[in-house]
């Protein structure tokens, strides 16, 4: 068991170097409408497709968020209602 730790490690450590060594506009779609329009427009339509960004970004992020936190408060509340009937079994 001691010879895998070392070895996880190991492998953690590569994927980390390899993640860091790939360029960031990999990791980009960088769909050419887009570019086009945003290239061509003025201030105020960049400020447009900024705040367009926030509005699609921040409801799915907030909604991701409360979920996790529902899922566990119940998690929890589940867990306590379980340990409570276990400890009135007699085996």
């Amino acid at each position: 068991m001691e010879m895998k730790s070392p070895l996880r490690l190991l492998a953690f450590g590569l994927l980390a170097v390899a993640i860091l060594a790939v360029p960031l506009p990999a990791f980009a779609q960088g769909c050419a409408l887009c570019y086009t329009q945003a290239a061509s427009a003025g201030a105020k339509m960049i400020q447009a497709l900024r705040n367009g960004i926030l509005i699609l970004v921040i409801p799915p992020t907030l909604g991701s968020i409360g979920m996790v936190f529902l899922v566990h408060r119940k998690r929890n509340q589940v867990r306590r209602m379980e340990c409570g009937e276990e400890s009135r079994q007699e085996w």
